[in-house]
């Protein structure tokens, strides 16, 4: 079984106790909320659709529509995606991969990938970041978050479930040339000590562009 085909079995399985555990958690962490809004802010004054790659229960892409973006959500896991449905139906959500996304060249103004890219193994993140700029317009932005470190993890619960996936802890320093290797320049980062007891680790924050 793939990393692709574990990650969607697992959020399947905890798609709606990942929702209601999950709700109401922007409102606690203030870094996200501000790290967001200077993403929309960006995103606001050069135009262009957003995707909010790896979006779950669709959190975030509503708080990114409340912003104003014309927004959207993608996400590898069929339950997330209906439980995503159900909670927002005036937004839209697609099911698909972010190495292969299912959009045009240069389609987007803006990409948000909030804790997605933790489950790619990270000597497969130069063929996403790829994938990203591909789909976003020259200039167009794209915001990252991911806990620190450079360590793999392995679950077998999560969310109250029996699941099997790993996620990586991921060095920022790394993340940013791996982003430059793909066309993008780190405009902001911001990095938090942990909020919950859950987290454990500083979490990382990063707005890049591609180059124009």
């Amino acid at each position: 079984m793939t990393h692709l085909d574990r990650t969607r079995t697992a959020y399947d399985t905890v798609a709606a106790d990942y929702a209601r555990l999950l709700e109401g958690l922007l409102e606690q962490t203030p870094e996200d909320r501000a790290m967001l809004g200077l993403f929309a802010d960006y995103v606001r004054r050069d135009g262009g659709q957003v995707a909010d790659i790896g979006c779950g229960t669709g959190r975030v892409t509503t708080y990114l529509d409340s912003l104003g973006l014309p927004v959207f959500g993608i996400d590898l896991s069929p339950g997330m995606v209906a439980e995503a449905r159900r909670r927002y139906p005036h937004l839209r959500f697609e099911v698909g991969a972010m190495a292969d996304l299912a959009l045009a060249d240069g389609s987007l103004g803006g990409i948000l990938a909030f804790y997605s890219i933790i489950h790619t193994p990270p000597e497969l993140l130069p063929e996403v970041f790829a994938e990203f700029a591909r789909v976003l317009v020259p200039g167009g932005h794209l915001m990252l978050a991911f806990q620190v470190g450079d360590e793999r993890r392995s679950f077998e619960q999560a969310y109250g479930h029996a699941v099997s996936y790993d996620a990586y802890r991921l060095p920022p320093d790394r993340i940013t040339e791996l982003l430059a290797g793909a066309g993008f320049s780190v405009s902001a980062r911001l990095v938090r000590q942990p909020a919950f007891e859950h987290e454990g680790t500083p979490q990382a924050y990063l707005l890049a562009h591609r180059a124009r």
